[in-house]
């Protein structure tokens, strides 16, 4: 597929210290609707629309809609390197958020079905990576993956290749969060 065939989408990848002062990263669970992402875990976002000045309000739109996250309490550190998705077509615009630790996760029904939030260090730790199997309506025969398994949900694809380049940031401290 050839750069301009690919399709554009945003997400935020929402961070937030909790009290004790973990670093936590913020997953949805995709609602299982017979759709390409359906029953994957992956981070709060979609295409742009018409009104979203930019990928960042798409992502931030797109937050507020899925999550119910308060585009004016994000505070954007980072915009990082779009991924593309050879088997799907996209070409996805991530930015780095943190958000209030406070915040009410208010889910979307028809598109998330639950918010994760595991510890960055957490998501760095190779010990946990193996061979999964992934199953959804899409995948009804399990899928061997690479992934994460977090509270029972597989981490993998797209969202875990984006995660393989930032975590190790995270955890070095090149932002200040």
């Amino acid at each position: 597929m050839s750069a301009e065939e690919l399709r554009t989408a945003a997400v935020l990848v929402p961070l937030y210290r909790d009290g004790d002062g973990e670093l936590r990263l913020v997953l949805v669970v995709r609602a299982d609707d017979g759709g390409l992402h359906g029953g994957q875990l992956g981070l709060p976002g979609g295409k742009p629309e018409t009104g979203d000045v930019g990928l960042l309000a798409t992502a931030l739109r797109e937050a507020h809609e899925e999550v119910g996250l308060d585009p004016g309490s994000v505070e954007v550190l980072a915009t990082l390197e779009p991924l593309e998705t050879e088997t799907t077509g996209w070409r996805v615009h991530p930015f780095l958020g943190l958000v209030p630790s406070d915040t009410a996760w208010r889910t979307e029904e028809h598109e998330i079905v639950g918010v994760l939030t595991p510890a960055v260090r957490t998501l760095g730790d190779p010990e946990l990576r193996r061979q999964l199997p992934f199953t959804s309506r899409r995948f009804p025969e399990p899928l061997l993956v690479e992934g994460i398994d977090i509270d029972g949900h597989v981490l993998w694809g797209m969202t875990l290749r984006l995660l393989d380049e930032l975590v190790p940031r995270l955890l070095a401290g090149e932002w200040d969060v």
